[in-house]
């Protein structure tokens, strides 16, 4: 989808990650540990050829998913997350979308590298101030 290099996530947002992946077989996440979880599992998903349809297309709780995005600030992707809605009702391959609805979710598409230009600095901002370390 995007030619842009894969997020690189700070040491302080890999430790944690690793930490609350480990305490999560032990206990529940709260809201906040399962919403830093959420979009960190989420980006690869996001940063793939097939982006917006692969999230859609995938097992995971979309509206969970989405709520994270916004509980930590990542508006920008919020609304291409919101707007490519449709996609799950679609087929698996992509290449099945007529040529006005692949149009529509490229022209949605182009929103995504701006969010997740943002989202490393959200993700941090949002642990220093949601999240007792």
């Amino acid at each position: 989808m995007f030619s842009q290099e894969p997020i690189e996530w700070p040491d302080e947002v890999e430790i944690l990650v690793d930490r609350l992946e480990s305490e999560s077989a032990e206990r529940a996440l709260s809201r906040e540990e399962r919403a830093l979880m959420d979009v960190y599992e989420t980006v690869p998903v996001l940063e793939s050829e097939d982006g917006l349809h692969d999230f859609w297309q995938s097992g995971v709780d979309h509206q969970r998913i989405i709520n994270s995005f916004d509980l930590i600030g990542a508006t920008t992707l919020v609304d291409p997350l919101n707007a490519s809605r449709w996609c799950q009702t679609k087929s698996e391959d992509r290449n099945d979308y007529s040529g006005t609805e692949s149009d529509y979710l490229a022209s949605i598409e182009e929103e995504v590298p701006d969010g997740l230009d943002e989202l490393v600095d959200l993700v941090l901002a949002f642990i220093e101030e949601e999240m007792d370390q």
